[in-house]
C-alpha cells in the first residue's frame, strides 16, 4: 500500500533507531561504562556534568528536569544525551537540548531525539510549548530542529557565557497543536 506523502516535520512510519533512557537512577558501573561520557572517564565532560545535574533534579517534586541517555536501539550503545527542563518563566513550557557523539552525526538520530523529547513534553507532560536554542554557527542543529518540525523564532543576544565570551542563541519552538497536526502524538506515543 502506498503511503501518503509526509508533511515537513512528520516522522516516517518506521521502527525508531534510537531510544531515550533515564539517567536518574543510581549507577554503580565504572566511569568508563556510565551514560554521558561516551566511553571515557573524563569527569569534566559537558555530557557528564549535564547528566549529573539531571540526576540531582530527578527527586524533586514536582519534577522540573528530565535527563535521558540516547542509545541506539539495535546495539543498545550510548550515543548521546537529551534534556527537557520545565521553563519557570512560562506556563506549560519547557526547553530541550541534546548532544550526540560525532560518530552518529548525519544519521537522523538528532531529529529522532528531538521528536522523542517533544513526545515526552506533549504526550506525557501535557505541555503547550517546547523550545530549543542553538549556537549561531551550528548549522547542523538548525537543520535538525527544522526537520523535527520546529519553527525558528529569533535571536537572543549575548544569551550564554561560553569559553570566556558572551554568545547569542538562535531559538526554535513547536506548539502542542503543531505537534498533533504533524501526527507526532500518534507516532511517538507507542
Amino acid at each position: 500500500m502506498k503511503q501518503p506523502p509526509r508533511r515537513s516535520g512528520q516522522r516516517p512510519a518506521h521502527r525508531p533507531s534510537c531510544a531515550l533512557h533515564r539517567t536518574d537512577r543510581r549507577d554503580d558501573r565504572p566511569n568508563s561504562q556510565r551514560p554521558g561520557a561516551f566511553g571515557t572517564s573524563t569527569s569534566r565532560s559537558p555530557i557528564r556534568r549535564r547528566s549529573s545535574r539531571g540526576n540531582q533534579s530527578a527527586g524533586e517534586q514536582p519534577r522540573t528536569e528530565y535527563a535521558l541517555a540516547v542509545a541506539r536501539q539495535e546495539q543498545a550503545s550510548l550515543v548521546g544525551y537529551a534534556r527537557l527542563a520545565l521553563d519557570p518563566h512560562a506556563q506549560k513550557a519547557a526547553t530541550i537540548g541534546f548532544a550526540l557523539h560525532p560518530d552518529t552525526w548525519g544519521a537522523g538520530l538528532g531529529t529522532e531525539t528531538v521528536h522523542l523529547m517533544c513526545a515526552l513534553g506533549f504526550n506525557h507532560l501535557g505541555l503547550h510549548r517546547v523550545w530549543a536554542a542553538r549556537a549561531p554557527l551550528n548549522a547542523a542543529s538548525a537543520k535538525t530542529l527544522l526537520r523535527a518540525g520546529m519553527t525558528e523564532e529569533g535571536r537572543i543576544r549575548e544569551h550564554v557565557f561560553v569559553r570566556g565570551a558572551w554568545r547569542d542563541s538562535i531559538t526554535y519552538s513547536i506548539l502542542d497543536h503543531e505537534w498533533r497536526e504533524s501526527d507526532g502524538s500518534a507516532e511517538a506515543n507507542g
